[in-house]
Formats: C-alpha cells, sequence, structure tokens
C-alpha cells in the first residue's frame, strides 16, 4: 500500500539522489497530500524527478540498494532490476548493485508485512576532474 505504486526501490533511490544533491526527499518533491501523484508509478515519478532538478550536469558513479522482504525471493529478477534501473538512470547497469536480503523472520518486515529498502547513490558533476 502506498499513495503512488509504493515501489519502495524506486522510491528509495530517489531518496538518495535528492539526498546527493542535497534537494531533500520523495515527500517534499512529491507530496502525499497531492492528488496529482496518487497511483504514480515509480518510473514516472523518477521521470518528474529528473525533468524538475536544476541541479546541474551530474552523472551518476554508482547506485547501491538492499530491499528487505522476506517474500517474494527477489533472487531470481535482481538482474533484469539492475537492467531496467539502469535504462531509466541513462546509466549502465554494471554502475547498479542490488541486493535482496530477508528480515530473518524477526519484526514485521520478518513476518512479511511489509518491504523495505535502502539505497546510496554517488554523483559526479560531469567535467569536473576534482571530484
Amino acid at each position: 500500500e502506498g499513495h503512488s505504486d509504493a515501489d519502495v526501490l524506486i522510491h528509495s533511490v530517489i531518496d538518495a539522489i535528492l539526498g546527493a544533491l542535497g534537494k531533500g526527499d520523495i515527500g517534499k518533491l512529491f507530496p502525499d497530500t497531492d492528488p496529482a501523484y496518487q497511483g504514480k508509478s515509480g518510473k514516472a515519478l523518477l521521470e518528474l524527478m529528473f525533468a524538475r532538478l536544476d541541479a546541474g550536469p551530474f552523472s551518476m558513479v554508482n547506485l547501491d540498494a538492499t530491499i528487505i522482504a522476506q517474500q517474494p525471493r527477489l533472487a531470481p529478477y535482481l538482474t533484469e532490476m539492475c537492467k531496467n534501473l539502469g535504462n531509466w538512470l541513462h546509466g549502465r547497469p554494471s554502475k547498479i548493485n542490488i541486493k535482496a536480503k530477508t528480515h530473518e523472520r524477526i519484526g514485521s518486515l520478518g513476518r512479511g508485512e511489509g518491504i523495505a529498502a535502502m539505497a546510496v547513490v554517488l554523483i559526479e558533476r560531469d567535467g569536473d576532474d576534482n571530484g
């Protein structure tokens, strides 16, 4: 359940990109009080984020994400997820690492009552040899 499509991976990626740029978080950019985002896909929010950012010419160096879910087992889908996310981020899938972990049956995540994701992204300003 969620305001948009509740794609926890893409939402965490959006938060990671916004954080790396110092531009707040997904709730600031796409408030859940705005019905315009109700049911929007994570991919659509990702595209809207890129269209709205006036952050200058940046490139993604890499992205590392972890999905925590007791079920479903995500291992068979991780390669395809990296490929899709790489395409949506205008990067190469080789720059993207997605891991899936269970919560060892502990707490609400371990009981399968939800899914969580965390992501970190490293970006660099295009043409900046000094990092």
